[in-house]
């Protein structure tokens, strides 16, 4: 289903309007090539963003980390916890929202401490 400037996913709400604009442009190319509706909408909110404010400089990095007794949202370099949770599941509900909102990027590590996945770059 194509977008518009007035009906667009849920998930593109919080963006800034040039960069929605360009995302449902993006977005609608991709579904006319017959791609995946949930792949388009990540892939076209990535590009716009990179099309409109050229690199990431500038946008605010968060982290996902376990600690001894829970896993917790900080901003990169923070000491001090944003969100903290039991579970990383738990943690994850609470953090993608915040991040997307403060169009921050988002690095997901293990619990081992390697990375696992960056969200919204």
């Amino acid at each position: 289903m194509p977008w518009s400037k007035n009906d667009y996913p849920d998930s593109m709400k919080n963006l800034e309007p040039d960069v929605r604009e360009k995302a449902i442009e993006i977005a609608n190319a991709l579904l006319r090539d017959d791609t995946d509706e949930g792949r388009a909408i990540a892939i076209a909110t990535a590009q716009a963003r990179k099309a409109v404010n050229g690199d990431d400089s500038g946008r605010p990095r968060y982290e996902v980390k376990a600690r001894e007794d829970d896993w917790v949202l900080l901003k990169d370099g923070g000491e001090r916890a944003i969100f903290s949770e039991d579970t990383k599941e738990a943690l994850l509900e609470k953090a993608k929202p915040y991040v997307n909102d403060h169009n921050g990027i988002l690095a997901i590590y293990q619990e081992d401490g390697d990375l696992d996945s960056t969200l919204y770059e």
